[in-house]
């Protein structure tokens, strides 16, 4: 997700309560078969069935040749071929590496499902026959291992899986479907660069947006969803307050930007506790502070690298303007002259809130719990992005979305932490290698039944 920013523990709660009750319903072992195939499977769990061989090649394929933010260069040709084979007008290159596909089947709504497919600079240590060895080299100039430590492998296959059972399902559907594969979702730039490049524009907007993604503290096959915000707006803010240097032994010719700087951590504190309603999410962490480099030294420069999350965007502007404000106030305090008052940078672009439109939400999900039964649950939403919410916000007045999670822990090590036995690694970590013929299974499916239930037959 969204760089994760700070977003590797945030699916640690999704499992609260009702749904642990859900685990211990299902067989404690993690075999495929039984973790998907339960009493009351139809024939499109059938035929999802029979095409995971495929698919689970696939995603070996995907997981063993991870590429990093706009550098999914061999991912999307070999996700467009496939694609075109199956009988969708398919375009390249949009937002420098997204791929549209679209399939015109008649008049009726125009649904679009997407998924993301960039990986992270990672060096994988699962162990897996395909983990990965690849390399490359992100922003920071750096030579690193890649990794799909996300699980957007998992995403390609079922995304790739619905596209194959739609296109075989095509007189059972009207309409038209857009399916996209986005990518620097972990940047938080994919989907804005291809909004900007057109994606509305230049092909069928759509009236329904879904897409799902795998969560790393859930067992596998769960389903998980929030109505309404479902994700926060996520900030990365960098201040930088001047001081007056000098010697250690001397502090009182100084202004010591190390002390502005531990008023200013300490203070913004109390703009989540005192100038935020309790009713309102908020978070401001910060997560660097940087000043110095010798004991008997008072620098002239502190740093502060700071992630703020919130859901609306009045909250946003609050805690922004409140960090600014605060900046500036104690180096005022402090007496540094009006020149050399702190700097605030917000970095832009920003990932904004996912927002879960809960009519739509729930008219999915009410079909997904018929199908999957006890195995989907409505959980909290989280504090963690996903730049997803820019297709909504792209016209918020039209576009309905929807994003969901499929959990992904192997039901034995599930039950093994549950017991407190096993950590379980969270995403972006090395060692996090999902349930993945679970995962893609369960998201083929539920994937494939929503856009069927969005899409009827005229007259059906």
């Amino acid at each position: 997700m969204a760089q994760k920013r700070g977003k590797t523990d945030m699916m640690k709660h999704l499992m609260a309560g009702a749904a642990m009750a859900m685990a211990l319903s299902m067989s404690a072992s993690p075999a495929f078969a039984e973790a998907h195939m339960e009493a009351g499977a139809d024939e499109l769990r059938t035929a999802v069935m029979e095409d995971m061989p495929g698919l689970f090649e696939l995603y070996k394929d995907l997981h063993a040749n991870p590429e990093l933010s706009f550098q999914e260069f061999e991912t999307a040709a070999k996700l467009a071929e496939r694609a075109r084979a199956l009988g969708f007008e398919v375009t390249e290159g949009v937002g420098q590496t997204g791929v549209v596909a679209v399939m015109e089947n008649g008049p009726g709504p125009v649904v679009m499902l997407r998924a993301d497919m960039d990986g992270l600079p990672v060096v994988e240590q699962t162990g897996l026959p395909y983990a990965s060895t690849r390399t490359a080299v992100p922003a920071t100039g750096v030579e690193t291992g890649v990794m799909h430590a996300c699980g957007h492998d998992t995403h390609m296959a079922a995304w790739v899986g619905a596209a194959q059972l739609l296109a075989e399902r095509k007189d059972q559907w009207s309409g038209t479907l857009v399916m996209i594969l986005q990518p620097a979702e972990e940047t938080g730039e994919g989907a804005l660069a291809m909004l900007e490049d057109g994606l509305y524009e230049r092909f069928p907007k759509p009236d329904y947006v879904l897409a799902f993604h795998d969560a790393a503290q859930a067992p596998a096959g769960f389903i998980g969803y929030s109505k309404g915000y479902a994700l926060a707006n996520v900030d990365s803010v960098d201040v930088v307050i001047p001081g007056i240097g000098g010697h250690g032994a001397y502090p009182h010719t100084t202004i010591d930007p190390v002390v502005i700087g531990a008023h200013v951590v300490t203070r913004l504190q109390t703009l989540v506790s005192r100038e935020i309603s309790p009713l309102d999410p908020a978070v401001v962490t910060v997560g660097s502070f940087r000043a110095g480099s010798k004991h008997n030294i008072i620098s002239d420069e502190a740093r502060l690298q700071i992630t703020v999350r919130s859901y609306t965007d009045e909250v946003r502007a609050a805690l922004l303007e409140g960090i600014e404000r605060i900046a500036r106030g104690e180096a005022m305090a402090a007496g540094m002259p009006e020149d050399k008052l702190p700097t605030v940078t917000v970095q832009d672009p920003y990932t904004p809130s996912t927002y879960n439109t809960p009519e739509f939400t729930e008219n999915v999900m009410a079909g997904l719990k018929e199908r999957f039964g006890d195995r989907v649950r409505e959980t909290p939403s989280v504090m963690g992005g996903e730049d997803f919410g820019q297709f909504y916000r792209a016209d918020p007045e039209t576009v309905e979305s929807l994003i969901f999670w499929v959990g992904g822990v192997p039901m034995d090590q599930y039950l093994a932490s549950e017991r407190g036995e096993v950590e379980l690694p969270s995403l972006h970590s090395p060692f996090w290698a999902p349930d993945a013929e679970v995962v893609i299974a369960t998201a083929t499916e539920a994937l494939t039944a929503a856009t069927l239930d969005l899409m009827p037959k005229s007259g059906g």
